[in-house]
């Protein structure tokens, strides 16, 4: 196809849409639906809106299927199937019935089951307005513990879904988050860019709330960017009155025990006139607390209208009985609405709201109570999470540049579409968060492994394609244990590494080996240096019966960007070579070129890290800790459990005061084994090249005999005067400063010193002064905190006891393999930089930790013509230039989302606008077209219309965004993601 007749497709496509494309738009809402099909308010009254709704977790007490099919009743009653089934059937009944959802993971299901008349009958309910979707993301997903690019991933998931099936109407406008646990600025900036109107949620910290109850500032405009210039991140986001929940006297599921609106004056139970008084004095309290004659009341919960007719019958009846009441003086009308619909009243108001810039963590609900321990509950699905994002983004990629065969190839048929819908399951707040129960963590975890079994077909195949060899690949899932059957039972074999950054990247290998001596080469034939060493003892220990190497071969490599290089790897037989072994102690210091790090002589443990190249020398130690978890008592029983951190002591215990060590000593690393305790221990390690201190982490099994249940921290200690802040990522993105014992939308008034100083550190925790910063980056979400000034802590694993009567119903003690508790082996990198020019490092070191080169191994000798090096780009993006998204959209279009990786004042080299050509880009794809879209990808970027918010404090505006010079050459500012689909053919 000539160029100009795929242009003009393109712009066909455009106009008219088809499947995975959006509609174009029209500057309003298609007459029937969203804000068009709002039901008339009354101006001079207090107007009730009345929500149906029903919440439904995927997967928390139940597995997701169990929780869709109702098995399992044992657990919990709730069967998804059968709320959308009466729903239904009972939104049929009366036209003036509203009702919403929310979890397209489930809608979806239940989709697919339907025939052809039920389909057609939804979509006329969607098409008027009656049956809304709100939020739209396969899940709701937790705000503490995700990674942004897994939020967008399974947002856009959700969300095509919903334009696929219903086009424009069944786009939602409102976002809604009513059961997370905190909210992050990055989710409110993200949920922006998507488009949404307004954002509603429900758990806020409880003196929070006391007080925007008081002064009506439960309803505000969230300015969630420093970088982006506003409106761009502004949200308007109200606080729900009732959490997620009825007024207490309303509820009328059949799992709830409030009577029945009984309305026949003849019978003894007659009930209607205290009903009515009753919601009467409900809503005018509500009013009190919001600026507008307009209120919302949420009527549903947790897995409710599974019996539909139950709610409506008698929501019915209360709206008709209230309304009644203005004939004889009552200013109350109450009407089915929806949260879009409650929204449009509130911007018809045209009031000023007052602007917040900070988040919602943490959160408490008690003086005693707050949900930090979260952060880190169930830290091992924590970091398979993270993991598996690194398998989808390099799968959805290679889909992208081996072609149609990626899919169905030499190795079967392989697709990335089981593993982005388990990432996406996966998001809930009740699973990546660590909050569900053990049954439903094991299914959580299964099926990211079925997806990474497809997902490998699939790579396999497009490297097939790309390299000319069909040889079999075999992948390392075990690496961090030291097992690999395709490199301990093979002399001879291959190692690909894939690398799914924009730009080059080294690499250290560590291949678990029983030979001794062993020959690399890398794509040019060239001999690398290597290094076999022994297996560590902790890992000996960890793995227990898996796996039977006794060393590891070393070596360092190189990956061109979006590309892959092969190493050739051969024993040499009859070597004589000794592997390099530890020596008993530890050693005064370790140094590369770039740090040098001391150890106490006295305790083996760390004492000053120094940066060679800014001449920046730190006394800092680092040691383990753990928090004797509280078992509640007379005066307050509440305990620490998966959601609540509680420790019944400020101090916590320390592990030991003195490390036993070993050193081993290698021209390319040197590590120091320490050990703290049998089931603490740590490799220190540092690498050629590396500017950043690697703390190889192994905790557990905790052991619990002694009846304390314990939450285990690594704690570094400085001299740094932090007066009180220290900073963490929101999501892995913008940075926000904390203040020790302080909010800045309320006097806080302090009861939990440790725990209600906790924060979500999803990729990093800083904290500096004038002089330094010393940086920690994360491999997983955990929580961490600076309990004192020149100290910063992170929460490793946690083993408790009792159950936080929070509603998961057992306590956190995580079994493990062996049913003796669970073993967790994690990283952390440290870095020691001038603040100025942190970010420099940190930023992009964070970008090769979350998308780490993929290995594939290969057994005997390349084939002949075999290609062994590759690149998908034409050059090497920007440094401030991150390539978010590349993932297949259609058959002859791609996904493609550019991120500015660098935040407005981050650095004075990288926080420019910079520019990317996007014809430019591919090595193998011609780009033929290109529409901007919104960041979810569900609406093209110019039909985007928000409704706009006053905000009543004033703010400093950005400098606006010049125009692109071209459609193709994008311009990105700091901390901008913009999101392109391009058409493409193969060059």
């Amino acid at each position: 196809m000539a160029a100009g007749a795929a242009s003009v497709l393109l712009l066909l496509l455009l106009v008219t849409g088809t499947r995975g494309f959006p509609a174009r738009s029209p500057r309003h809402d298609p007459p029937g639906c969203g804000y068009q099909s709002c039901p008339a308010t009354r101006p001079s009254m207090l107007n009730v809106h009345l929500v149906p709704h029903t919440h439904d977790d995927v997967g928390w007490l139940k597995t997701v299927d169990q929780y869709y099919y109702g098995a399992r009743n044992d657990i919990q009653h709730a069967g998804v199937q059968y709320i959308l089934d009466s729903v239904i059937e009972q939104l049929l009944a009366d036209p003036r019935r509203r009702f919403i959802y929310v979890e397209t993971a489930f809608f979806y299901r239940w989709w697919r089951q339907q025939g052809a008349q039920m389909r057609a009958t939804v979509t006329q309910l969607v098409q008027q307005g009656r049956l809304e979707f709100v939020n739209g993301g396969w899940c709701m997903n937790d705000e503490a513990s995700t990674h942004y690019s897994a939020i967008i991933d399974q947002m856009t998931l959700g969300l095509r879904f919903l334009n696929d099936t219903f086009g424009p109407c069944g786009r939602p406008r409102v976002a809604w988050h009513i059961d997370p646990f905190g909210h992050s600025r990055e989710q409110a900036s993200l949920f922006a860019q998507m488009g949404f109107d307004g954002f509603f949620f429900g758990r806020l910290d409880y003196q929070d709330k006391r007080r925007r109850m008081k002064d009506k500032e439960m309803e505000l405009l969230w300015r969630a960017s420093e970088s982006l210039q506003p409106p761009g991140a502004d949200l308007f986001t109200g606080v729900l009155p009732n959490g997620y929940n009825p007024p207490a006297g309303f509820c009328w599921d059949q799992s709830c025990s409030d009577p029945p609106i009984q309305d026949d004056p003849q019978l003894e139970d007659y009930n209607a006139d205290i009903v009515v008084k009753n919601f009467l004095d409900v809503a005018h309290n509500q009013a009190e607390m919001y600026k507008t004659n307009h209120i919302i009341m949420t009527m549903g919960s947790d897995f409710q209208y599974e019996n539909a007719n139950l709610w409506y019958k008698n929501l019915d009846k209360l709206i008709r009985y209230v309304n009644v009441q203005q004939s004889v003086g009552s200013n109350v009308n109450v009407l089915y609405s929806t949260p879009s619909c409650y929204l449009q009243e509130l911007h018809r108001a045209n009031l000023s709201w007052s602007v917040k810039r900070d988040d919602f963590f943490p959160y408490a609900d008690g003086a005693y109570n707050f949900w930090t321990g979260y952060f880190t509950s169930r830290p091992a699905l924590k970091r398979y999470e993270r993991l598996s994002n690194n398998v989808l983004q390099a799968c959805n990629q290679l889909e992208v540049l081996g072609g149609p065969s990626s899919r169905k190839g030499p190795y079967g048929d392989g697709d990335s579409d089981a593993l982005r819908e388990a990432m996406a399951v996966a998001q809930h707040h009740d699973a990546v968060s660590g909050t569900e129960k053990q049954h439903v963590a094991n299914d959580y975890a299964r099926r990211l492994a079925m997806g990474w079994a497809r997902c490998q077909v699939l790579v396999s195949n497009s490297l097939s394609a790309l390299s000319r060899s069909v040889t079999p690949r075999f992948y390392c899932e075990n690496l961090n244990i030291s097992v690999c059957p395709a490199s301990e039972n093979n002399s001879q074999f291959s190692v690909t590494i894939y690398n799914p950054l924009a730009r080059s990247v080294s690499w250290t290998v560590r291949l678990p080996v029983n030979g001794t001596g062993y020959r690399v080469t890398d794509p040019r034939g060239q001999a690398v240096d290597t290094q076999v060493v022994p297996v560590s003892p902790f890992t000996r220990a960890v793995r227990r019966d898996r796996g039977y190497a006794v060393n590891e071969l070393l070596f360092q490599v190189g990956a061109p960007p979006l590309g892959f290089s092969t190493y050739s790897v051969s024993l040499l037989l009859g070597s004589r070579r000794h592997p390099h072994t530890p020596r008993p102690g530890t050693p005064p210091s370790i140094q590369n070129e770039f740090l040098k790090v001391t150890f106490d002589p006295h305790t083996g443990m760390l004492s000053s890290i120094s940066n060679l190249e800014t001449k920046q020398t730190l006394e800092l130690s680092q040691g383990f800790y753990w928090y004797n978890a509280s078992s509640g008592n007379e005066d307050s029983p509440q305990t620490s459990g998966a959601y609540i951190f509680r420790p019944n002591s400020s101090t916590p215990f320390a592990l030991c005061h003195r490390a036993r060590a070993r050193t081993l000593q290698t021209p390319l690393l040197t590590e120091v084994y320490q050990e703290f305790s049998p089931w603490v221990s740590q490799v220190v390690r540092l690498s050629r090249g590396q500017r950043q201190l690697e703390l190889e982490w192994t905790v557990g099994p905790i052991p619990v005999e002694d009846g304390l249940g314990k939450e285990v921290i690594t704690r570094f200690d400085s001299p740094m005067n932090t007066s009180g802040l220290f900073y963490t990522d929101s999501n892995g993105r913008e940075i926000l400063e904390r203040r020790r014992d302080f909010r800045p939308t309320w006097d806080l008034k302090q009861t939990e010193p440790v725990a209600g100083n906790y924060y979500p550190v999803n990729t990093r925790i800083y904290m500096k002064d004038k002089q330094s910063q010393l940086t920690v980056l994360t491999d997983r979400s955990l929580g961490g905190s600076s309990i004192r000034d020149g100290s910063l802590e992170l929460m490793l694993h946690r083993r408790l006891l009792y159950d936080d009567f929070r509603g998961v119903g057992e306590p956190l003690s995580e079994p493990g393999d062996y049913y003796d508790g669970l073993v967790v082996r994690g990283k952390l990198l440290v870095s020691l930089t001038p603040p100025g020019t942190a970010a420099d490092t940190h930023r992009p070191e964070a970008e090769r930790q979350a998308l780490q080169p993929l290995l594939s191994l290969q057994p005997g000798e390349s084939e002949t013509g075999t290609l062994l090096e590759f690149s998908g780009l034409q050059a090497e993006l920007p440094p401030a230039v991150h390539l978010l998204t590349v993932s297949q959209w259609d058959s002859d279009s791609v996904l493609v989302r550019l991120e500015h990786q660098f935040e407005k004042g981050d650095s004075q080299t990288h926080s420019q606008p910079v520019t990317v050509d996007l014809q430019k880009l591919f090595s193998t794809l011609e780009v033929v077209g290109v529409s901007e879209m919104s960041l979810a990808a569900n609406q093209w970027k110019e039909d985007m219309r928000r409704l706009d918010w006053r905000g009543d404090a004033e703010w400093e505006p950005l400098h606006g965004r010049p125009g692109d010079p071209s459609a193709a050459v994008v311009r990105l500012q700091p901390m901008e993601i913009r999101t392109f689909l391009l058409r493409v053919r193969l060059r």
